[in-house]
């Protein structure tokens, strides 16, 4: 199932908290990466926030996979999990 996970950062942190676990989460999101688990990651062109795009199961495990990084177990970042299935209007727009 593709899963679109919006990142919210915790209110209370500053730029320096960050910091500290910037080069474990590039690794991290590296390693989910060659796992074929986050399939596409973006930055927000209006907010700096991270916008992935995951693979996995239902919501549970993505949730899991995205507890693996850093900057979610330090308490500074969550994500909102939008699960996602394939358009299917063309067969209703143009049957017949």
């Amino acid at each position: 199932m593709r899963i679109l996970a919006l990142e919210r950062e915790k209110s209370g942190a500053s730029p320096d908290d960050f910091a500290l676990y910037f080069v474990d989460e590039a690794k991290k999101v590296y390693q989910l990466y060659l796992e074929q688990v986050i399939r596409e990651h973006y930055f927000r062109a209006d907010a700096h926030s991270a916008v992935l795009v995951l693979e996995c199961a239902d919501l549970t495990e993505a949730g899991r996979k995205l507890s693996q990084l850093p900057l979610v177990s330090a308490g500074l970042i969550e994500f909102d999990l939008i699960p996602l299935v394939p358009y299917s209007g063309y067969s209703r727009l143009l049957a017949g």
